[in-house]
């Protein structure tokens, strides 16, 4: 395997194209739309990167939703390992890389846990599907064998999450600052096309997620993005959200590609905390 430096967040389509062969390196395609939940596995079964692995966000990267907690609850993260177990992935030695088509936006969800459960050695795709086509690179529509002869024992991060009353506690923390991933427009309560309450969560930060890429997917240089969260590196705590934790995981993502790790999810995001009526009593 081509050496990568081990703190890199990122592959070219090159290196992957490089080493699509080598058994220590398994990809994830990550294709998904919320409007259209069995597109990704569609477009999958129609072509793929060859030696991808498919995982969905509702059914393989989320649990069942409730009436609290958000739309997209984090998964068990027994089921969610044994799954990447059966893809032969090892436990901080297989080399997993992850892509999307959507700017990193369900790529990155699936990049946090996997770090979440302890693996280290995890990467995105830069500029993802669409780059992959555009370079020309070999498509296949063959899914691998599950080799289940993968060992993956979760070792979970638990203090990368924050709760509800976690982030209600520190809403006026002068050593914390609270960061809220969506548009500017849900931001402000002036849209609010999914949640049944438009709104922000009092005291909250705004960086849209889309910020941290180039319209044409690629992750922008380690200047733009330290020059994007400079005003907010300092603080001892980040606390990220957005709608459900999905698209937070872009921002918490480009944070540590510039060597930021002071960062936490409240992953059931707006989507939970306005489930609560009496925070607009």
């Amino acid at each position: 395997m081509t050496k990568i430096n081990s703190t890199q967040t990122t592959v070219s389509p090159l290196w992957l194209k490089e080493n699509l062969d080598h058994p220590e390196v398994k990809i994830i395609d990550c294709r998904f739309r919320l409007s259209e939940p069995d597109w990704g596995f569609q477009q999958y079964s129609h072509s793929h990167i060859p030696k991808s692995y498919y995982l969905n966000l509702n059914q393989d990267l989320s649990s069942t939703v409730k009436n609290h907690g958000g739309r997209h609850p984090l998964p068990d993260h027994n089921v969610l390992a044994n799954k990447l177990a059966q893809m032969g992935i090892v436990k901080n030695k297989t080399m997993v890389v992850i892509y999307d088509n959507s700017r990193f936006a369900f790529a990155s969800r699936l990049w946090w846990l996997i770090r979440y459960l302890g693996h280290s050695k995890v990467v995105i795709l830069d500029g993802g599907w669409q780059e992959w086509l555009n370079l020309g690179y070999p498509t296949n529509n063959f899914n691998p064998d599950y080799t289940h002869d993968g060992d993956f024992v979760p070792q979970i991060k638990a203090d990368w999450l924050v709760n509800l009353e976690q982030v209600k506690q520190r809403q006026n923390s002068s050593d914390t600052v609270i960061i809220d991933a969506r548009s500017s427009d849900r931001y402000k309560g002036e849209n609010e096309p999914i949640d049944p309450i438009a709104g922000s969560i009092p005291s909250a930060k705004n960086i849209f997620w889309q910020e941290m890429t180039t319209e044409t997917g690629k992750l922008k240089s380690i200047t733009e993005l330290e020059s994007l969260w400079d005003p907010y590196k300092n603080y001892s705590e980040i606390i990220m959200y957005c709608g459900s934790g999905v698209t937070a995981c872009v921002n918490l993502f480009t944070l540590m590609t510039i060597d930021v790790h002071h960062c936490k999810l409240y992953v059931g995001g707006w989507s939970d905390y306005c489930s609560y009526p009496e925070h607009f009593a």
